[in-house]
């Protein structure tokens, strides 16, 4: 009887823990979105919870963002596997939040060359520390291998990289979601790999940048390149008008209804009550709605 129930036991257990899978999405021959959930970061996710893009060349793979941590860098190479027998020859890391690099130690091993822009770079450094603590708050014991491996290459605002038959642009326009957030552009394809440029299907919070007119500033010489199909950084891909909708048009909207409570003197508990019900359709919008507003607030008051 004990043995039985403990077996029960381990049964429950797994099920509760059990590993939340990456969603493959082909974009185009050869071009992939590998989607997380939408949720916050847990052991479950290995901090997973972000979309990432593979490219697989004649010459190789190319990763755009190396998970949230070792494990998470792992459950991407093991999505890849299902994919292409090709090694990951080049790793691009998009910015400085934590499931755009953490994962960056496994791939090095494998003798991938990983790429950021400096901005990105200096960020990931400084608040690497602070990276880690929160990580290990969400993973518990799924943080285990998780160390801090930065970039091999830097670029300062573009940089053009050849492999295999395919050629990427890649850019950073200024501070976004965080200071460092650069996109990749395809040009022949029209793809382009938006990180935390871009939130789709879920509520974006303003994020460790707190400069959001610089996002949307971001966000247009994004969108100048009118690309035809957009891999987010959170969220399945999806057109520019979708783009736009859920991440430009939320941020314009959300720093007018702010303007107009600082021109009146108002306060924190004003912004709160901002009727966001027009996006209430997105992910995470019960959870993140009223500490937005108040993210807005708190950045827009000493602008």
């Amino acid at each position: 009887m004990k043995l039985l129930f403990s077996l029960i036991s381990i049964l429950l257990f797994s099920s509760l823990h059990a590993e939340i899978p990456l969603k493959v999405s082909k974009v185009a021959d050869n071009i992939y979105a590998l989607k997380g959930e939408l949720n916050q970061r847990s052991k479950e996710n290995y901090a997973n919870n972000a979309t990432f893009g593979l490219v697989v060349t004649n010459e190789g793979a190319l990763l755009i963002d190396s998970g949230g941590s070792y494990l998470g860098a792992k459950q991407i190479a093991k999505t890849i596997k299902t994919i292409t027998d090709k090694p990951v020859k080049v790793v691009i890391n998009t910015g400085g939040q934590d499931h755009r690099w953490w994962g960056n130690s496994y791939f090095k091993a494998l003798g991938a060359h990983i790429i950021t822009s400096k901005a990105a770079y200096a960020d990931q450094k400084k608040r690497a520390n602070d990276e880690y603590n929160g990580l290990e708050r969400f993973l518990g014991d799924a943080i285990k291998g998780t160390k801090d491996v930065y970039a091999d290459e830097q670029f300062e605002n573009t940089l053009d990289l050849t492999l295999g038959q395919y050629t990427f642009k890649l850019i950073y326009a200024g501070a976004a979601h965080t200071v460092g957030d650069s996109f990749v552009w395809m040009p022949k394809e029209k793809i382009l790999f938006a990180g935390d440029i871009v939130f789709m299907d879920r509520l974006l919070g303003p994020g460790p940048a707190a400069d959001t007119a610089s996002w949307m500033k971001v966000f247009e010489t994004m969108a100048s390149y009118k690309p035809e199909v957009i891999i987010p950084g959170h969220g399945a891909p999806g057109s520019l008008k979708k783009a736009t909708e859920e991440t430009y048009d939320y941020i314009k909207f959300m720093r007018s209804e702010v303007a107009k409570i600082l021109d009146n003197d108002g306060s924190m508990q004003d912004a709160a009550k901002i009727d966001q019900s027009h996006y209430s359709y997105l992910k995470v919008y019960d959870k993140m709605a009223g500490r937005s507003a108040q993210a807005f607030f708190s950045q827009m008051e000493f602008e």
